[in-house]
């Protein structure tokens, strides 16, 4: 460092003035730090006297920018509301495309009638339905499970479904009357099968019972956990709410109590 004496009068001056204004601004900054809602941009000088003025803009050609931009001195801004677990399901794309087809309406009875008739939630129905095809009666898997339900050919005709010269198992089960009867009636003997755990049987629905058995429980398959999951999540928010708790009936006015003064006896 040069020495001080080697310094030229105006240059240790200029020094000293920045010297100044060094700690000033540090003061400035240990003054914001305390402010909750303070700004980080600071711009500041030091006029002929020595003293320091400062501004959160520039306020003409003498102010100098000490600091711009995000710091810990900027108020946190508060977090956006998180979505609560319905609502976050309603924001999927699956459950968007359900409020957009007809398929939903169109299909209601014979879901409904489904349902009552193998002891099953309608909701339930629909979730599987919603996540298994997403209303399309026409889908098939690639591993060759069909319509609403996406039920196997296999499991059709476990349960009555037989091809014939004009029709395969297959394309019978594009019919949703009887995709409903063979899902649905499917679904409530697994749900008997693993003691009514749902989510036993939703990971036999669709990895298979002999799985689920091998497994004693989920089975450790990314799709099938996801399975499970989303259609708990939407069987959750299909649920119709619940109806409000009805006015809590005030009891009868409680009688004021009324003070009779005794009129004096004239004497």
């Amino acid at each position: 460092m040069t020495p001080t004496r080697d310094v030229p009068p105006r240059r240790r001056h200029a020094l000293a003035r920045a010297a100044r204004l060094a700690r000033a601004v540090s003061l400035a900054f240990a003054a914001l730090a305390v402010a909750p809602a303070a700004r980080a941009d600071l711009w500041a000088y030091i006029d002929e006297t020595g003293k320091p003025h400062f501004a959160t803009e520039r306020v003409d050609a003498r102010y100098q920018l000490y600091f711009k931009g995000r710091s810990s001195l900027d108020p946190v801004p508060s977090p956006p509301p998180e979505l609560s677990p319905l609502d976050a399901v309603r924001e999927r794309a699956a459950w968007k495309r359900l409020e957009e087809t007809p398929n939903v309406a169109r299909f209601q009875p014979l879901v409904l009638r489904n349902a009552r008739d193998n002891g099953l939630d309608p909701t339930l129905v629909q979730a599987v339905i919603a996540i298994e095809s997403g209303y399309d009666p026409a889908a098939v898997s690639d591993k060759g499970a069909v319509g609403l339900m996406q039920v196997m050919p296999a499991t059709g005709e476990r349960y009555g479904v037989t091809g014939d010269a004009k029709r395969s198992v297959a394309d019978k089960l594009k019919e949703p009357a009887i995709n409903l009867r063979v899902g649905t009636r499917y679904l409530k003997d697994l749900l008997a099968r693993f003691d009514n755990e749902l989510t036993l049987a939703l990971a036999a629905y669709n990895a298979g019972e002999g799985v689920v058995d091998r497994y004693n429980g989920v089975p450790p398959y990314a799709e099938t956990r996801d399975y499970v999951r989303m259609v708990s999540q939407f069987h959750a928010a299909l649920k119709p709410s619940p109806p409000p708790a009805p006015p809590v009936a005030a009891g009868p006015p409680k009688p004021s109590r009324v003070t009779i003064v005794k009129p004096e006896t004239k004497r």
